[in-house]
């Protein structure tokens, strides 16, 4: 089977917590987007168009940063894909536990993407 790759429903905004309440806002209030029901207190979650916007706040990042989703039929074979193209994995950046099939790379402008298998999700 060849790998495949297809963006993912979710982008990630990772913001420092001295920007988080006003970039909310400017989504919520400016862009007057839908809130989306989030369980997690750290995040807020948007209807993005076909996305979800999630804007995290992080106390390790001194800017803004954009995450990416990218599905892929097969996280194993796309691991070696990747691997042969150049691109590492860097799994340090955050934890996805252990059952979760994917992993992160960075790509060459240094944009974080969370490769994710859907074959278990």
């Amino acid at each position: 089977m060849k790998t495949q790759f297809q963006g993912g429903p979710n982008i990630a905004m990772k913001v420092p917590p001295h920007q988080y309440e006003a970039t909310v806002a400017f989504y919520r209030d400016v862009l007057q987007l839908a809130e989306l029901p989030n369980q997690n207190e750290e995040s807020t979650v948007f209807k993005f168009g076909e996305n979800n916007l999630w804007i995290d706040s992080v106390n390790t990042v001194s800017q803004a940063e954009i995450w990416l989703q990218v599905i892929t039929n097969n996280s194993s074979a796309a691991e070696n894909h990747l691997n042969n193209a150049g691109i590492s994995r860097c799994d340090t950046i955050e934890p996805l536990g252990d059952e979760f099939d994917g992993y992160w790379i960075s790509n060459p402008a240094s944009i974080i993407h969370l490769i994710d298998g859907v074959e278990t999700h």
